[in-house]
């Protein structure tokens, strides 16, 4: 069976997937767009991994020197591509002292909190509901360095023996990396050196340019301030980046700016002071701060399937964009690009087809109950459990892959299909597909239809444009 499956694998399957590619959740066409939306903070600005190791270090010494935390904290350093998005950590209902004689290092720890909420609140969505706020979900990008310093700081207190209040600790570190956000300590370090922090500026420029050369409107809603956002476009697009936009709106307080109606826009001058006159109409390359959604839609008019709005939180940029208000969503995955270029590794494809091919073997298996077919039964479920971690580790060794756990999609993937149209690693896909391209989602067999994979090759992955195939299109 295994010779079988393996010499079934048609040629070229490793580089199926393009990462680059756009990835469907509902039927879409650009040409039913009139108006593009677009975040900041990793949607138009991509930050290098660097960015998160100065968050970590500047929160981690916050910690020591304001909150009066161990000085042996300061020997942990960032560890990139521990943590993944999607994972949860329950404040109050989990113990760690308990583990504290058993030396366990900090993954270990960490594991044992994260996958434990993952695995529950994949089989049961109920128990997220009935926890309540005791469940902190990290879905943010800018969350990787905050959960790899809460598991530092466990694995110090477990390691010494110190007993701590869960609740106390998860407040004090989320307060120390608020403030490296809050008190504009980040936006200093890209200001100084944008070329080391902003991945991909000059791809942006040709996105926002080829849109309004087809005769579409953009605009801008950021929490970011605007001498930030400023320097930063003047960075990938060029110093005349507001002509491109019909409007920009800085430190808009997402999400609260899709769901409050109380605060009102106020314009910033040019030298970015802010004027107290009442706004009627959103002027096009005027600057704006703070307002609401409401606001928004009454004073442009922009409603419906013709605006698509970009962002890279799922909550904050694009579940009451879709669920209230019809708008067309792209959610931004820079952790796809990766996760894809995986999935096209042969190690990958070999193990997970034959996962697949043993757990159809165990199926049938289970009829005979003689001892010998027994222990082939029991020997086929370890190789098969080994294969899974296998497979697993081969995206995260602490948690597998963002998207995926074992045969179940993560609560991450879940909500990536309920609040986003399409997703992609980066607005930069856009120049890979003409302005008129219609998206359409694969169809994926449920558990009691059957798996045509005929038809899955032909009209799921294999449907999936090349990067050769898209190059006359840039």
């Amino acid at each position: 069976m295994k010779k079988l499956v393996y010499d079934l694998l048609p040629p070229g399957v490793c580089s199926l997937l393009n990462p680059a590619a756009i990835y469907a959740n509902n039927e879409i066409s650009l040409g039913d767009v009139e108006i593009y939306g677009f975040d900041y903070d990793y949607t138009l600005a991509q930050y290098s991994n660097l960015l998160h190791s100065m968050i970590f270090n500047t929160a981690r010494d916050i910690l020591i020197e304001q909150f009066k935390y161990p000085e042996g904290l300061g020997k942990y350093d960032y560890i990139p591509g521990f943590a993944i998005r999607g994972l949860h950590y329950d404040v109050q209902k989990v113990s760690c002292t308990k583990f504290s004689l058993l030396g366990f290092a900090f993954w270990v720890c960490f594991f044992f909190f994260f996958s434990l909420t993952i695995f529950l609140f994949n089989t049961s969505p109920s128990f997220f509901a009935f926890q309540g706020p005791s469940l902190k979900q990290f879905m943010d990008i800018f969350s990787l360095p905050e959960m790899t310093l809460l598991s530092s700081v466990i694995d110090y207190f477990i390691t010494h023996g110190i007993e701590f209040d869960q609740v106390h600790l998860y407040k004090d570190i989320s307060d120390a990396i608020r403030d490296v956000h809050v008190k504009g300590v980040m936006y200093k370090w890209i200001e100084k050196d944008m070329e080391q922090y902003i991945l991909h500026g000059d791809e942006i420029y040709a996105v926002l340019n080829r849109l309004v050369n087809h005769k579409k409107k953009l605009f801008l809603i950021t929490n970011s301030p605007f001498s930030f956002v400023d320097k930063g476009m003047k960075h990938m697009v060029g110093k005349n980046w507001r002509d491109l936009f019909d409007m920009v709106i800085v430190q808009a307080d997402k999400p609260n700016f899709f769901t409050d109606r109380r605060k009102p826009f106020r314009k910033l001058d040019d030298n970015g002071s802010l004027q107290w006159d009442k706004i009627n109409q959103l002027e096009k390359g005027k600057i704006y701060k703070e307002g609401n959604l409401f606001d928004f839609l009454r004073l442009t008019g922009w409603r419906g399937s013709k605006v698509l709005y970009f962002g890279d939180h799922l909550y904050s940029d694009l579940a009451d964009l879709m669920l209230r208000h019809g708008w067309r969503t792209g959610a931004i995955v820079p952790e796809l690009e990766t996760e894809i270029r995986i999935i096209n590794t042969e190690q990958y494809m070999h193990s997970l087809t034959w996962q697949q091919a043993l757990t159809g073997l165990l199926e049938r298996m289970q009829m005979y109950q003689d001892a010998e077919s027994k222990q082939v039964l029991l020997e086929w479920m370890k190789e098969r459990q080994e294969i899974r971690s296998l497979t697993k580790n081969l995206f995260n060794p602490q948690f597998g892959s963002i998207f995926r756990t074992f045969h179940n999609p993560t609560y991450f993937s879940r909500r990536l299909v309920r609040f986003s149209d399409i997703y992609m690693a980066s607005i930069s896909c856009l120049l890979n597909y003409d302005v008129n391209f219609t998206f359409y989602p694969r169809r994926t067999p449920l558990q009691h239809e059957a798996p045509l994979w005929m038809d899955q090759l032909c009209t799921g992955c294999m449907k999936t444009p090349f990067l050769e195939e898209m190059v006359h299109i840039r």
